[in-house]
């Protein structure tokens, strides 16, 4: 005799399970394509003119520092990146 009740219950849980997994796995992809998006305009000085070049030393330097980002013996594109990834914006 099967507990129509537990089969049910077990039914709805594995659905669960499975769409908390799938949205989970979606989440992964766009984080994934988004990182290497932003490593592909961070490739050169040139695909990331408007950041890396635009933005006066000491505006950068300083804004750098204040998000507690080290930048001694840093390339500028470096510094940049580091501070897009963690503020989305210069």
């Amino acid at each position: 005799m099967v507990d129509e009740a537990r089969r049910s219950f077990f039914r709805r849980l594995f659905c669960e399970v499975v769409q908390n997994a799938t949205t989970a796995f979606r989440a992964g992809q766009e984080e994934q394509k988004h990182t290497e998006d932003v490593d592909q305009f961070f490739e050169s000085y040139e695909s990331s003119y408007a950041l890396t070049l635009c933005y006066p030393d000491d505006i950068l330097l300083e804004t750098a520092r204040r998000e507690g980002i080290p930048c001694e013996g840093r390339e500028r594109i470096d510094i940049v990146k580091d501070l897009f990834q963690r503020k989305g914006e210069v």
